[in-house]
């Protein structure tokens, strides 16, 4: 849920995180004004922190808790001490240290507050403040050297863990051989479960995820029977745990068992169900962050037909809304027209996976009235994304594990779909003339303090996209004057 919010200057009310505004500016009408309310920066260095030894801790002196700010104009993110971008990545996969995680239950790691500690004499000051990589005025990066980093770095983002209320009730475990798996897995982001996904391998924990699942020390959702830890696939076994297991012979059949989990958890199937291509991960990206967001199922395809599991799936389903992700390319007409016999069946698609990504952010079922504002509203489909003042993640479509690890930005703080680069030094120009089109906010006589923001996070360290792409994204979010 959004954080409830008083109207802006200029708005009128229209519902929980909800405004709409009223003088004539089309381009300011926006859904969703949800702000993350949280210096995510400072919680990467906070895990940082937790993994330094006793010895270090004492050298740094006395802690001083992190300052945030919850306003209607934008996040203040005070950090406290910035690590480069590469060191706070490996500082949080050395958190917990091994690769097994005992006893979660009833034992709660700290996260430990940085001392500021940057002195303006020192060499390469400037550089370890870790500016601009690790933040800028309208975007966040979360930097880790692969995906199993950065899924332990959102879900700290997520669930800070540092003080009461601020821990998940459950988190899921996703297999790292799996993308199919990991991305199916993000429906469980949403609610009732709301479990943020680490990644595992077969035979272990990765140091970054038996940390962050120390810290995060899930308390137990009582959607799925008191579970903390949603076991998907051939993950290790945890002891000391409430776990539940999810498992399938293929890719097909285990993300139809993640749908019955959480159709289960819910109450009943949902009537939406999103159809991805197994064979191409790229194009199955996008799906990942509306799962999180709505809770509604993704189920795969291969390049010669529908599986029995996921016709099964569709089946439990009733006759759902069928969303196909892909051009006829990745998921020919053919099967298109064996997937309507399961319900009614629409294609979003592009030419390319950022295109693709751009047409699922701009989509909405029942399709928008011409020449008016969109948005999502009850019993639609669709992000419908074509106004400011939302949340955005960037995420390198050559990386389909960071699309299920960075999927539960898409469900809280700012709210927002995944889109794709494909080059991390270049911005698609699909991209690009998204946010030319629709994400840059304006503002009226009344100033900028009366506008609504965006914030964009990043995904991956600087080889996945570069910094000069960051700054691009940062300036195309910046709220200018409305002409």
């Amino acid at each position: 849920m959004g954080i409830l919010v008083p109207p802006l200057r200029g708005f009128e009310a229209r519902g929980l995180g909800d405004a709409q505004y009223t003088p004539c500016c089309e381009r300011l009408a926006a859904r969703a004004i949800r702000r993350t309310g949280g210096a995510t920066a400072g919680l990467l260095a906070n895990a940082a922190a937790a993994a330094a030894t006793p010895a270090q801790r004492r050298a740094r002196g006395p802690a001083t808790p992190a300052h945030t700010e919850r306003d209607n104009v934008r996040v203040v993110m005070r950090v406290l001490k910035l690590l480069p971008l590469v060191a706070a990545c490996a500082a949080l996969a050395a958190c917990g240290g091994g690769g097994k995680a005992t006893k979660h239950a009833g034992r709660r790691a700290s996260v430990s507050p940085v001392i500021v500690n940057i002195q303006s004499s020192a060499p390469g000051a400037s550089q370890k403040l870790g500016f601009p990589s690790l933040a800028t005025k309208n975007t966040t990066r979360v930097g880790g050297n692969d995906p199993i980093a950065d899924a332990a770095g959102v879900a700290l983002a997520v669930y800070p863990s540092a003080a009461p209320g601020t821990h998940p009730a459950a988190v899921t475990l996703a297999p790292t051989d799996d993308w199919q798996a990991a991305i199916a897995s993000a429906s469980l982001m949403a609610a009732p479960i709301r479990a943020p996904i680490l990644l595992a391998d077969r035979s272990a924990l990765p140091s970054a995820t038996a940390g962050a699942l120390d810290v995060l020390a899930p308390s137990g959702s009582g959607s799925v029977g008191g579970t903390q830890v949603i076991r998907v696939g051939d993950v290790p076994k945890l002891s000391g745990v409430h776990s539940a297991a999810i498992s399938g012979n293929d890719p097909y059949t285990l993300a139809a068992a993640i749908d019955t989990f959480s159709s289960a958890a819910h109450g009943r199937p949902s009537i939406n169900v999103v159809i991805a291509s197994a064979d191409n991960a790229a194009y199955a990206m996008p799906a990942a962050g509306w799962a999180a967001e709505s809770g509604e199922p993704v189920l795969f395809v291969s390049g010669s037909g529908v599986p029995q599991a996921t016709r099964r799936a569709l089946l439990s389903h009733q006759h759902p809304h069928i969303y196909v992700l892909g051009p006829p390319s990745v998921i020919s007409n053919g099967i298109m027209s064996q997937l309507g016999k399961y319900g009614s069946a629409k294609r979003i698609d592009g030419t390319n996976p950022p295109s693709n990504s751009v047409a699922f952010a701009e989509y909405r079922n029942p399709p928008c009235p011409f020449g008016q504002p969109c948005a999502h509203v009850p019993n639609s489909f669709g992000w419908a994304l074509r106004s400011p003042g939302h949340g955005y993640v960037l995420v390198n479509s050559h990386q389909p594990l960071d699309a299920a690890a960075a999927a539960p930005l898409s469900a809280s703080g700012d709210y927002g779909p995944q889109l794709l680069v494909d080059d991390a030094n270049a911005m698609p120009s699909s991209v690009l003339n998204f946010f030319l089109n629709y994400a840059t906010p304006g503002y009226t006589k009344e100033g900028p303090t009366a506008a609504v923001y965006n914030h964009g996070w990043v995904i991956g360290d600087q080889h996945q996209i570069s910094v000069s792409v960051q700054a691009q994204l940062d300036q195309l979010l910046e709220v200018v004057p409305q002409k």
